[in-house]
């Protein structure tokens, strides 16, 4: 399979060749001008939900960057820039997602090898097959602790003298969890059956935790993420939905929009059924675990009070 279209099969992850060509030129050429060796760690995170992990874990001894963190994008197509090539290059510890979500980070490792980087992939991690058609990981409520207890043990490896200030760090983030996972428990305790609607699947592994019912067919679901046309049909029952209440909310993407998914979130104002952003990057001003908790607060009061949390702030 090739690994640069997600296994739905999208062309969105398909990059210009050319631009290719110079970034992977970059990254080589970034080995040889790398500076030695710094009192830090130089880590990153990908996705910036991951970066934030990373700086929770690595604490005062890793210099974290995010390279996909814009709230506002697509992160399906990303291009990286020569400029990104050469920090992915010279980084020695980097977390990804994995399932076609940032493939290009693979290309630029490929060409520029370091046996001593240490690079974990979500995706392996849980064990999941290439065609694993949803790769929204950080909404899976087993991602992160296994993801965090990769950081502790890679830095450790890069740092063995702060090993214990690193696992001491896991510890507090695996107990942060802790709210998170009650609000999941409490929410599919009162409201598991909750039929639901959704523009396409970033959302989908809470929703199914909490126990909710995505009513809105996968097909539909999968041709919104990879930028391909719906069926008609799979159009019709999405709009049935929100016209007969047949969906108690509505979870939209906030960072993938278009004339299509902007007429089903005016149906559900329409049709006074609550609305619930939900995003492929970390918002501004949120830790991983504020930030699900939020969403789970945010599914919460739609039902139970009808408010509508487009938006997190």
């Amino acid at each position: 399979m090739d690994e640069s279209i997600h296994p739905s099969g999208t062309a969105r992850f398909l990059l210009r060749t050319t631009a290719w060509l110079t970034t992977i030129a970059a990254a080589i050429l970034s080995l040889g001008m790398a500076p030695a060796a710094q009192a830090k760690i130089r880590a990153i995170g990908v996705e910036n939900q991951y970066a934030n992990v990373i700086a929770q874990i690595g604490g005062k001894y890793v210099q974290v960057r995010s390279i996909v963190s814009n709230p506002n994008t697509d992160p399906h197509v990303f291009e990286a820039s020569p400029s990104v090539a050469m920090e992915v290059a010279g980084a020695q510890l980097i977390v990804r997602n994995g399932l076609g979500y940032d493939t290009w980070v693979k290309k630029i490792l490929a060409a520029a090898p370091n046996a001593h980087r240490q690079v974990i992939v979500a995706q392996q991690l849980l064990g999941l097959p290439e065609n694993t058609p949803n790769p929204h990981l950080w909404y899976k409520p087993g991602t992160m602790p296994k993801v965090a207890a990769a950081i502790a043990t890679a830095l450790g490896k890069l740092d063995a003298a702060h090993a214990r200030y690193f696992n001491t760090n896991l510890k507090i983030f695996d107990a942060s969890l802790k709210p998170w996972y009650a609000a999941i428990a409490a929410f599919k305790a009162k409201f598991g059956g909750t039929p639901v609607a959704v523009t396409e699947p970033v959302g989908d592994y809470m929703l199914e935790a909490t126990g909710c019912q995505i009513k809105t067919p996968w097909t539909l679901q999968a041709a919104i993420m990879n930028g391909t046309d719906p069926a008609p049909q799979d159009v019709s029952i999405q709009k049935r939905l929100l016209r007969q209440h047949l969906v108690k909310v509505f979870v939209y993407n906030q960072q993938v929009t278009d004339p299509l998914t902007a007429s089903f979130l005016h149906l559900a104002e329409k049709s006074h059924i609550p609305v619930v952003g939900v995003y492929e990057t970390m918002p501004t001003g949120y830790s991983y675990q504020r930030w699900m908790l939020a969403e789970v607060k945010a599914l919460h009061l739609a039902l139970t009070r009808g408010i509508s949390t487009t938006v997190l702030k």
